[in-house]
């Protein structure tokens, strides 16, 4: 044992030598031109800090919000060298972290659909310097964890901040009824209807504001869930506890559930038309454009129900061919006792009235 041991570390010392590195972030200390000065820096005893928020950053679709970050050196000192600052967004399912955008100085390049709609924050303290990220028109799946990483040569410290969007987690199934979507068709339906496949923290969320499901459905991380509030036989059992049941990840192409969609507040208004005889869908669309408006989606209908009070107890068509309508008091001839969106299903006969949907 002690021969093979002598023979590793002999091998380490004599060995050559691959330095390591992270893509572009690493590459001036290990520069064979460096300045020895430099090299010595890296390790005078000064260490780098990185602080995030603790709590949570709320915000809802299409606002701008800031991320804060920031940076300081123990002890005090200025940087001696240019600091890349890296944001990136962690995965719900846990694979490779997305790039959001990397600084240095005032110079940055960002990435992906975040193109156009993030900055460092120029402002700072005395002892402390800037890194908090500035993220302009928010969108749905902007919600979740982001990395604040502060790159100083060999020194790379991070943090991480949870942005929370305040919305609302709604059940979707199809016209063609219970079961019949697969994780990429979930995907597409919840986009349809103005929302996005919603994770675990937002559907917890919802089973904490009294959401009760008996019907399992896709989260965006590829697992399948549903919430009870009030055990039962059909849904797991009357001797479970309330809580979050859990059939694991599922075959993202080959198993089928329904979908649970998660939408943020709007930046329009949600209001409703009629007629004296009602409409069919085809009408209710064409009085939505004449209104200046679109028919309004599922995801809208929530929205307007959970953040705007929309009460209204006449049914009208949504986009998807659904007939529904929000209530927010619950009275006579409208529906069981409790708040909440009322559905009709998807007649294909009928006349209703429409919820329509205008940009503000």
């Amino acid at each position: 044992l002690s021969l093979l041991l002598k023979a590793t570390l002999l091998h380490l010392v004599s060995g050559s030598y691959h330095p390591f590195h992270n893509g572009f972030y690493y590459n001036h200390i290990m520069n064979d031109n460096s300045d020895e000065q430099d090299k010595v820096d890296y390790f005078s005893g000064s260490r780098l800090v990185v602080e995030a928020s603790r709590d949570p950053i709320y915000s809802y679709n299409g606002a701008n919000v800031t991320l804060p970050c920031r940076y300081r050196y123990e002890p005090d000192q200025e940087p001696k060298r240019k600091i890349r600052i890296k944001w990136s967004k962690l995965r719900d399912d846990y694979t490779k972290e997305r790039d959001v955008m990397v600084a240095v100085g005032k110079t940055y390049v960002a990435f992906g659909d975040f193109k156009g709609r993030v900055h460092i924050r120029q402002a700072g303290e005395a002892s402390w310097h800037e890194a908090s990220l500035v993220i302009s028109d928010v969108y749905l799946k902007d919600d979740g964890k982001f990395r604040c990483e502060v790159i100083d040569g060999l020194e790379d410290e991070s943090d991480i901040v949870d942005l929370r969007l305040q919305g609302i987690v709604f059940p979707y199934q199809p016209p063609r009824g219970q079961y019949r979507l697969n994780f990429h068709e979930a995907e597409q339906v919840c986009q349809d209807q103005g929302a996005i496949l919603a994770n675990f923290n937002q559907l917890f969320q919802a089973w904490s504001e009294g959401l009760d499901w008996c019907n399992a459905g896709w989260l965006a991380d590829g697992t399948v869930q549903y919430p009870i509030r009030l055990p039962r036989k059909p849904c797991g059992g009357v001797h479970l506890a309330p809580g979050i049941r859990s059939y694991g990840p599922r075959h993202r192409h080959l198993h089928r559930f329904d979908a649970f969609c998660f939408s943020s507040a709007l930046r329009g208004e949600v209001f409703y038309l009629d007629r004296t005889a009602g409409m069919t869908l085809e009408e209710a669309k064409q009085s939505c454009q004449d209104a200046g408006a679109e028919i309004a989606r599922v995801g809208q209908l929530y929205s307007a129900w959970k953040f705007a009070g929309l009460d209204r107890c006449n049914a009208g068509w949504l986009a998807d061919g659904s007939v529904r309508y929000p209530i927010v008091t619950p009275r006579a001839n409208c529906g069981p006792a409790e708040p909440g969106v009322r559905s009709f299903g998807f007649p294909r006969k009928g006349r209703f009235g429409v919820f329509c949907y205008r940009e503000r």
